[in-house]
């Protein structure tokens, strides 16, 4: 897999109400760190190295993601990208968190959008914008495998970033996730300060 065409082109969703922005988030399943929101407006003509390569970012090596990320911020028409901690994800719920990620990273974009398109089938409205939700929205529309790429590269950046503070876990090859090692240095070490505490940390 070269991370180039092996899949079928994903497609620019054309609204009535202008500007569409995609939105996805990364960091759902994880036992720790915070949940990552990013919503992209892409140009309707986004380069074609850009939309060839764009697919949903759990089917892309860490170097193509990488790669997309810069040339999505470089050529979005307007992008954001926010995040939830895990306190406030034990406090609302890992979907309510999700949520109001996106929300966060939507109130950044300038300009604004007409419409919102939102990987899923889970979305709250936001600012009496019209929503679309799409199950695997990721893998057939451009704006949200753009925003998909922005959530996971930015999640992934600082779980690194958090691996050198706790690396106990790992974190910097699991990125949080709940890897059967990952779950053992639970077991071993105990939860850091930003495990989820009401997530299921260990077997059994």
């Amino acid at each position: 897999m070269t991370g180039r065409m092996q899949h079928e082109p994903l497609r620019h969703y054309v609204s009535d109400h202008g500007l569409v922005a995609g939105c996805d988030e990364a960091g759902r399943g994880c036992l720790a760190g915070p949940v990552f929101a990013a919503a992209v407006i892409l140009p309707d003509h986004p380069s074609a190295g850009l939309s060839s390569r764009l697919n949903d970012s759990k089917k892309l090596r860490p170097a193509h993601r990488s790669q997309l990320r810069h040339m999505i911020e470089e050529q979005a028409v307007a992008f954001g990208v926010a995040m939830v901690g895990n306190e406030e994800i034990d406090r609302i719920n890992i979907l309510q968190a999700s949520i109001r990620a996106m929300h966060l990273a939507l109130d950044q974009l300038m300009p604004r959008p007409g419409m919102v398109l939102v990987d899923g089938n889970r979305f709250l409205p936001y600012q009496n914008l019209p929503h679309r939700c799409m199950v695997r929205g990721d893998a057939t529309w451009l704006s949200i495998a753009a925003a998909s790429v922005l959530a996971k590269t930015w999640r992934d950046e600082h779980m690194e970033d958090q691996h050198k503070t706790f690396p106990s876990y790992e974190w910097k090859k699991n990125k949080g996730y709940p890897t059967a090692a990952h779950r053992e240095a639970i077991a071993k070490y105990g939860p850091s300060p930003i495990h989820r505490k009401t997530f299921r940390l260990l077997y059994g």
